[in-house]
């Protein structure tokens, strides 16, 4: 029994490592040494869990998005019934986390995907994935704040729940070109701004008068 928890904890040790190195240096730039020596381990550890480089990096990018599942999916924003503000809430979380150091709040997905997609097909084709199911997550609150709000309009959920993606990935860009959130935080600002364009005001609720 302690053998599988020492094996389970050593292989989250690497995979915790290689997010971390990859998402400072890049793919590319990363060696297995690197991961080892974050994580403390020996290169017989890592190849006893993974065979390369890649299928770590594969492991880890499936992490990364169960990471983000979880830490949005359990955000206090998520208590709200109204979709609409569901949504909002996820771009003011996203404002919020840009603090501290650039690599901790860029994405390893995106980090991953500019610098492999032509060269590891088996890492794209991860990145694509993991991006493409939070973009779902997005569209599925999207959907039920159109039906709300904006059942009319001709946007689709889910191109909403991939430009709001795409402006975080750029964001993300900007953040490492300048060294500095700046840009970022006001990318996110605009996108808060023209998600409020698409879905309109808030309902209010008619308070009810009291008897007489």
């Amino acid at each position: 029994m302690a053998r599988t928890h020492n094996s389970v904890e050593t292989r989250g040790r690497l995979l915790a490592a290689a997010i971390d190195v990859i998402r400072a240096k890049g793919y590319t730039a990363t060696t297995v040494d690197d991961i080892c020596a974050t994580a403390g381990l020996t290169k017989g550890s890592f190849f006893h869990h993974f065979d390369s480089k890649e299928e770590l990096g594969i492991a880890a990018i499936e992490q990364f998005g169960t990471m983000a599942d979880a830490l949005f999916g359990g955000a206090r924003y998520q208590a709200d019934p109204d979709p609409r503000a569901r949504i909002l809430g996820y771009v003011d979380l996203r404002m919020a986390m840009l603090q501290g150091d650039i690599a901790q709040y860029t994405c390893l997905l995106g980090t991953t995907v500019q610098e492999v997609y032509a060269t590891h097909p088996a890492l794209r084709a991860a990145c694509d994935r993991v991006l493409s199911d939070h973009a779902a997550a997005l569209a599925r609150d999207l959907a039920a704040a159109k039906e709300l709000y904006a059942p009319t309009a001709a946007w689709t959920p889910e191109s909403v729940g991939y430009f709001m993606q795409c402006v975080l990935q750029g964001a993300f860009i900007f953040a490492k070109a300048r060294q500095s959130p700046t840009i970022a935080a006001a990318s996110l600002g605009h996108l808060r701004d023209y998600l409020v364009t698409l879905l309109g005001q808030p309902r209010q609720h008619k308070r009810k008068e009291p008897r007489r």
